[in-house]
């Protein structure tokens, strides 16, 4: 198992595995199209979620941007999530986690920074998401936007490789289980969970491991 430290060893692992994985597209029909970023940072001076400090993380250890919604937006408020948004026309994927990377938390980064994509995740919402897998590096600063963001949290890629994640858990609704990624004492739900764990398994393990059949907890079919 590599080291996960936020420098060039890290970066062309990552690059290896998912210049092997064989992605899948899904294009499903009547769906608003959308990307994320799954941005690696160092964990930098802030490595706390929710007021619990992951202690056994240095700050060149490597991380996931993540946010917490503003509460007053009107789809998936005060969720966790991934950077990103509704891809505009003629826009592809990697550019539109490059602007939204820029509008949510303030960082820019060029088109040389995109390592490669996962597969699409198509949620109860109406979207289908591509996940484009980002290197930001170190020594970064992230400002929120307010009008998008409550706050944002780089996740240690350490809490991620848990014995205990993914948590499966069934619902009568469907005949998939619905899939959480915990993070400290809380948890992460689908579809960002999905994508992180399918960044673990891809990117990090070097698994073809597909995840696009996970369900989705009742909050985020609207």
């Amino acid at each position: 198992m590599i080291d996960l430290l936020c420098n060039q060893d890290l970066l062309c692992h990552i690059g290896a595995h998912l210049e092997r994985f064989t992605r899948r597209p899904h294009a499903k029909h009547g769906l608003i199209r959308a990307a994320v970023a799954i941005t690696i940072v160092d964990v930098g001076h802030d490595p706390n979620i929710d007021g619990m400090a992951f202690l056994e993380s240095s700050a060149d250890h490597a991380a996931i941007v993540l946010t917490k919604r503003a509460s007053r937006l009107r789809n998936h408020a005060g969720q966790w999530a991934l950077p990103g948004g509704r891809m505009e026309t003629g826009e592809s994927a990697e550019e539109a986690v490059l602007r939204e990377l820029e509008e949510e938390v303030g960082l820019r980064l060029g088109i040389d920074r995109v390592i490669g994509r996962l597969d699409d995740y198509s949620t109860r919402s109406g979207f289908t998401i591509t996940p484009v897998v980002v290197w930001g590096g170190a020594d970064i600063i992230l400002t929120a936007n307010r009008e998008e963001v409550a706050s944002i949290h780089r996740i240690p890629l350490s809490e991620f490789m848990r014995e205990d994640a993914p948590l499966l858990r069934k619902i009568p609704e469907s005949e998939y289980p619905v899939l959480f990624m915990p993070v400290g004492d809380t948890y992460i739900a689908a579809p960002t969970a999905a994508m992180i764990y399918q960044f673990r398994e891809v990117a990090i393990l070097g698994n073809q491991k597909q995840v696009a059949h996970y369900e989705q907890p009742y909050f985020a079919w609207q």
